[in-house]
């Protein structure tokens, strides 16, 4: 929690969790909703300013996520998420590359990307393990923003290790961003994918049953 808690220039008015997965047959999914209950009691924020989506989420997962307070969004937003001026903490443990991207498209401004905080899998582990152009031309916004980012891994806990692998803290200091090249702001075209062989999310409109926002698991 401490570590989630160091980057706020303002503390945190709600928190949106993508990629939960299935938390009542799977013990990672289940710790991974413990985790982020603690977290919002640590960090001041209330359940109900909670919102999640997971398109494999069962009509009984929903009702017990309702019983701890926490909301469901009404639609796949496909990570495309507004902070709307509020302080935000994303909590998107192993998601899809695009995800991320289309989260960053959505908030591409030197206003927005400081107000936001992503507990997700590590940018510069995404960055290892892409080629440039690659990265460059189906991640863009993730590429771009990267010399503007601050990252730091997740604490391990011998106990967790492959329930949070890969798992990083990010966030996004407006001196860092105000140093990015001016022409970064200008092209703020929204992602597609169509080249991307790897999408690793359910689009609005795909046949969803089951499947999860979430990637597979390495």
């Amino acid at each position: 929690a401490g570590a989630v808690r160091a980057p706020w220039v303002e503390p945190p008015a709600r928190c949106v969790c993508y990629g939960l997965g299935r938390f009542s047959a799977c013990p990672a999914a289940r710790s991974q909703l413990a985790f982020l209950l603690l977290l919002l009691e640590e960090l001041g924020v209330p359940p109900g300013r909670c919102s999640l989506f997971d398109p494999a989420f069962s009509g009984e997962e929903e009702a017990v996520l309702g019983e701890l307070g926490l909301r469901l969004l009404p639609e796949n937003e496909e990570g495309k998420h507004s902070l709307g001026g509020s302080a935000t903490l994303f909590y998107m443990v192993h998601c899809g590359k695009a995800l991320y991207n289309n989260l960053l498209w959505r908030n591409w401004s030197l206003e927005a990307l400081p107000k936001m905080v992503i507990i997700g899998n590590s940018f510069k582990g995404i960055e290892e393990r892409l080629l440039p152009r690659i990265l460059k031309r189906d991640y863009s916004y993730i590429a771009k923003v990267l010399p503007g980012t601050e990252e730091a891994a997740l604490p391990a806990h011998p106990r967790y290790l492959d329930t949070f692998n890969d798992t990083s803290i990010h966030w996004f200091p407006l001196q860092k961003l105000q140093e990015l090249p001016p022409e970064v702001w200008d092209f703020v075209e929204e992602p597609t994918y169509e080249d991307c062989d790897d999408l690793e999310i359910i689009r609005k409109g795909d046949g969803a049953e089951g499947h999860s926002l979430a990637a597979p698991e390495s």
